[in-house]
């Protein structure tokens, strides 16, 4: 069926419901959703046919199927609000209503819902945020509400649309602005969306929630020391403010000033001493200082003041050192789904993946992490092959030829050590030993190259998109070596004064070649592991973003055979540019491995390389907790204990294992 004869369908579906006429719609419903059973805005319209009709039960079968298709719909939510109500469930009911409005805050109709609620609850504490939030959207102009709930929808093209359009008219309209930024932010063009926040917050400058948005785009631009002292501007205007407070610790955190961060948490916490969130944003800071003890001490306490906060039951098993008790595993069993936020059931089921890995039941391990995998997927755009159609353009680009001819432009300084690979490659141990010696530190996993080749894709050459890296050919050598000048300005921020440092974005495979065109002494070493081991750890962990293929084991598959024939091809147009390191020889050969990279680097050898997991630093990746132990060789053969359920992955990988070193 066409996409336009379906919307024609519902539409007419829509008109009968309207009608009342809830019988002959709901047989309409029926016909569709038999060739379509995943159709979100059916399911959501028979449930409602269904609770009219005072058929709960059949109402409830509809809503869970829609939550098994997506359990952010936030009118589906709602839904489930008048149904828990209908059947007298107050308390059940204000909980959906609250969940539908945290996931599309333009549902007026679940914030009227609340006020009510709370109202008949004898809750009047319950009904202030409800009803400032009924009066802010009546204030709004109907065209902002709108592009709201497109964004709630995820319809971000007609928001984006529908915003330029407010903007065009009243060019000065701070929310529109907000709003376009958030979309900008969305689909990468970042700055875009720091300009359009920053001259909002001029325009308003008592504007907190621009300021906390503009404040959030800043970290996740890791431009960390500019937020942190946005984050101070903003706690000025009300020092004692719980929430400016909280922002203020976060920045501090990525800033690497754990302490202030873990005294504003403190200061947070004296004022709400049962907020999960600001308890669990204590343990990271803890976690990246190295104290693992207090961060298992405060996601405990988490868990322990909302059993439902599934975050601290993942930010236990993502210390990968931590073991979950039988109690705790009961605990996270006991919880019903249907009721969690999509993130939350996310944590949870990486979390009780982790707890029967431990315990040593692959199966039922591997079902929770597969749960946990599609339900993160369901959310991604991610397209394999238009991945590889990406990597495919540098291979195509970057010849042997070309390569030559634009050799001898960049900023020739040799600061930067690149360590890039696919994500738990073994990289974030290399950066371990490397920033071990005296002359190199490790800064964080640096997004600056990202941006670049996201800045070059927009570029125009006499007004034409010419795209990425193909425009890099119309460039003359002083913009490349102004774009390595600006690296190394911009990079500044996380140095001290060591002469070397290392960037450990993983991603940064994919841009080898734009990398040695504007920084060609800078060192390059690509991590690598076991195809198997490699993907199934990927598999394994909840990337806060950025890595969408790890969400499938086939995409993964592809992903890691598209990286290998990429390096090779590095190999072959840059030769000698590249050095490999193969986690298992680094296990197998500490010593030797570390005089190898360090000669690459052109650095002297120093002993306290090898006692690595000694050195006092702060780590942010997944792998924090192990580099601070010595070198052990119990994880690289995890990924047999899945074999059955990883036969495909193996069969798809069978060439590169092969030729494998062993």
């Amino acid at each position: 069926m066409q996409d336009d004869e379906l919307a024609q369908q519902l539409q007419t579906v829509q008109q009968q419901m309207s009608q009342q006429q809830f019988a002959t719609a709901l047989m309409s419903l029926e016909l569709l959703l038999k060739s379509n059973p995943e159709l979100q805005e059916a399911l959501y319209m028979a449930a409602v046919c269904q609770r009219y009709q005072q058929q709960f039960v059949h109402a409830q079968d509809y809503l869970k199927q829609l939550f098994e298709c997506n359990l952010e719909h936030g009118r589906g939510h709602q839904e489930q609000g008048y149904l828990l109500r209908e059947q007298g469930l107050g308390q059940q009911a204000l909980a959906a209503f609250q969940r539908a409005t945290q996931i599309n805050p333009a549902l007026e109709a679940s914030w009227r819902a609340q006020a009510d609620l709370a109202k008949v609850l004898d809750r009047p504490d319950l009904a202030q945020q409800p009803l400032a939030q009924l009066k802010r959207l009546k204030a709004m102009p109907k065209a902002l509400v709108a592009i709201t709930d497109l964004l709630a929808q995820g319809k971000i093209v007609k928001a984006e649309v529908l915003c330029r359009q407010v903007l065009e008219r009243q060019p000065r309209n701070v929310e529109a602005m907000r709003l376009l930024a958030g979309i900008a932010s969305q689909i990468g063009a970042m700055q875009e969306a720091e300009i359009l926040l920053e001259n909002a917050c001029q325009f308003d400058s008592s504007n907190s929630q621009l300021q906390i948005d503009y404040i959030q785009l800043l970290r996740k631009r890791q431009r960390f020391h500019e937020a942190l002292q946005q984050a101070g501007k903003l706690l000025e205007t009300d020092p004692d403010n719980p929430q400016f407070q909280s922002i203020y610790a976060i920045e501090a955190m990525q800033a690497g000033d754990i302490n202030t961060a873990l005294e504003y948490f403190d200061k947070v916490l004296k004022q709400l001493p049962d907020d999960t969130g600001t308890i669990t944003a204590k343990g990271h800071a803890h976690k990246t200082a190295g104290n693992t003890a207090e961060a298992i001490a405060c996601y405990q306490a988490a868990a322990s003041v909302n059993p439902e906060f599934c975050e601290a039951y993942y930010a236990l098993a993502n210390l990968k050192t931590y073991r979950f008790g039988a109690e705790e595993i009961n605990a996270m069993l006991a919880l019903e789904p249907l009721s969690m936020r999509l993130l939350d059931k996310v944590y949870l089921s990486f979390a009780l993946a982790k707890a029967y890995e431990d315990g040593k039941k692959f199966e039922q391990s591997f079902q929770f992490y597969q749960q946990g995998n599609a339900l993160k997927k369901q959310q991604s755009g991610y397209n394999a092959n238009s991945m590889s159609d990406e990597l495919q353009k540098q291979s195509r680009f970057f010849t042997a030829q070309r390569c030559a001819n634009l050799n001898g432009c960049g900023d020739p300084a040799a600061d930067p050590i690149f360590i890039l690979g696919l994500p738990r490659s073994g990289s974030t141990l290399l950066e371990q030993i490397l920033s071990s010696h005296s002359q190199v530190e490790g800064t964080l996993e640096l997004p600056n190259i990202l941006a670049y080749s996201k800045e070059l894709r927009r570029h125009q050459v006499d007004g034409e998109k010419l795209g990425y890296p193909e425009v890099i050919a119309e460039l003359d050598e002083q913009v490349l070596t102004d774009l390595g000048s600006r690296y190394l300005e911009e990079t500044k921020v996380y140095r001290n004064q060591s002469p070397f440092f290392i960037d450990k974005m993983p991603n940064n495979f994919r841009h080898i070649g734009l990398i040695k065109l504007i920084l060609p002494n800078a060192k390059i070493i690509d991590a690598r592991r076991h195809p198997m081991a490699c993907c199934f750890s990927g598999y394994k962990q909840l990337f806060a973003e950025g890595q969408e293929f790890s969400y499938s084991l086939s995409d993964m598959g592809q992903y890691y055979t598209d990286y290998v024939e990429l390096m090779e091809h590095w190999d072959n147009v840059l030769p000698g540019q590249v050095l490999r390191v193969h986690y298992e020889q680094v296990i197998d050969d500490l010593e030797g491995q570390v005089r190898r990279i360090l000669d690459f680097c052109g650095l002297p050898f120093e002993s306290a390389c090898l006692s690595f997991h000694e050195t006092k630093r702060s780590v942010r990746t997944a792998s924090s907790e192990q580099v601070r132990q010595p070198i052990f060789k119990t994880g690289l053969e995890q990924w047999k204990n899945y074999s059955v359920q990883l036969s495909e992955l193996q069969d798809q990988l069978a060439d590169i294992i092969d030729h494998y070193p062993a």
